[in-house]
């Protein structure tokens, strides 16, 4: 498969969902201040305060640099501002050819349907792309990213990536073009 494009820009009926900008690095931190406290360590705020606004940003400027899909952020058309992202990620299960689809939405908007929407708008272009299978994983407590997942056709492949104290880290699976 020979490079996709950048993933720029996707519009649905309710959301455009957008190249990051180094400005979004606020509502990202958000993002992390609100994960679930069964969520790994890793993946929320140590200590320390990491990471900061700062590091959200030069994360994001790194990710801007890359030359292939990644992750969007998601506004709902008619405002302004980020309520979530949405997108591709190439590391964890995924690879070049078999990227990992990631989302996640500040709580405020949970239960409207957006992950849905935007997820939606995503598979439809890693089709077009000519990716023939996405990933993701989720953690077995989380019944609201799981069911989105089902609504987008993932299915559980009985894989456990991760497991901790709190839960098991399962992985999903959507063909998109057969083989």
């Amino acid at each position: 498969m020979s490079p996709p494009p950048v993933l720029n820009t996707l519009e649905t009926d309710r959301l455009t969902l957008r190249r990051q900008r180094v400005s979004d690095a606020a509502i990202y931190r958000q993002l992390w201040t609100e994960r679930d406290v069964r969520v790994p360590p890793h993946r929320r705020i140590s200590l320390e305060g990491r990471p900061t606004e700062e590091d959200i940003a030069t994360q994001i400027q790194e990710e801007r640099e890359a030359s292939r899909p990644g992750l969007l952020a998601m506004e709902r058309k008619g405002t302004a501002g980020a309520i979530g992202y949405c997108g591709l990620v190439f590391n964890g299960n995924a690879s070049n050819e078999e990227p990992e689809l990631a989302f996640e939405l500040l709580r405020a908007v949970h239960n409207c349907g957006y992950a849905t929407e935007a997820g939606r708008a995503v598979i439809t272009w890693a089709d077009e792309a000519g990716y023939r299978k996405l990933w993701a994983t989720v953690w077995d407590w989380n019944v609201a990213s799981r069911r989105v997942l089902e609504k987008l056709g993932f299915r559980d492949t009985g894989r456990v990536t991760r497991e901790t104290v709190d839960g098991r880290s399962l992985l999903t699976v959507r063909e998109l073009r057969p083989l």
